[in-house]
């Protein structure tokens, strides 16, 4: 049993957004060192989710802890900025410069200065591509250019750029090639265990999310329940 204070907190959340029925979300904690992947979301669910997760919206009812603070607390721009520095969020829909190269665009969290990267972030810049499975022969790949996979990676080191608690995935794995997937997780698993990092992935990718390892969980749309997929697994796995 995780007896570390979780990083979030979720409890009896409802938020109507643009679909037939509310998100809803009973229950769902992430601890230090947690791995969770939900499915039975779908896009728009996903993006509505990790804006909730984040406190960039707020929930109609219910509760969301991040931090051990209330998302609905935080009402000072500085305040929430300085709380989502414990948050990195993999996501397709944060833009990447297609003229620029890996290591550019890898280096934008740190520093605006990208052409050339500042000498003082280059060797930081680096260590965290090879951390996330690249190699440094892609720095100077033109991420326009690169495969889908070498860009999924770049957008997971962007994420982890300042040391995040949680880690936030959303369809990470959308735009990969079948056979690009289980390395993808294989180097996601592996970072965040290095990192003691939470994290949290949103995704319809069953090869994924057991390639992550962890929890598995299915949301029931019309309850907010999440249960346990392995037992579908175990009978059609």
């Amino acid at each position: 049993m995780n007896t570390a204070a979780p990083l979030l907190s979720v409890r009896d959340l409802v938020k109507p957004y643009q679909a037939l029925r509310p998100l809803r979300i009973e229950s769902l904690t992430i601890h230090p060192g947690e791995m969770v992947s939900i499915s039975g979301l779908d896009a728009p669910a996903a993006e509505v989710l990790v804006g909730l997760l984040t406190g960039a919206l707020l929930p109609e009812t219910g509760d969301i802890h991040l931090f051990g603070r209330s998302t609905r607390d935080v009402v000072d721009s500085q305040a929430w900025l300085a709380m989502l520095d414990g948050v990195g969020i993999v996501t397709d829909r944060a833009v990447l410069i297609g003229q620029f190269s890996v290591e550019q665009n890898a280096a934008m969290p740190y520093t605006l200065q990208i052409d050339p990267v500042a000498a003082e972030f280059k060797a930081r810049v680096a260590q965290l591509v090879e951390e996330v499975g690249l190699s440094r022969a892609d720095l100077d790949t033109r991420v326009g250019d690169a495969r889908p996979e070498v860009q999924a990676r770049v957008r997971l080191a962007r994420a982890l750029a300042l040391e995040p608690s949680l880690l936030l995935l959303e369809h990470p794995s959308a735009l990969l090639p079948r056979d690009a997937v289980k390395a993808f997780a294989a180097d996601v698993s592996r970072v965040a265990v290095a990192r003691r990092l939470g994290v949290l992935t949103i995704t319809a990718d069953d090869l994924l999310a057991r390639g992550l390892g962890g929890k598995n969980l299915t949301l029931e749309p019309a309850t907010g329940v999440l249960r346990s997929a392995g037992g579908w697994r175990k009978l059609f796995g």
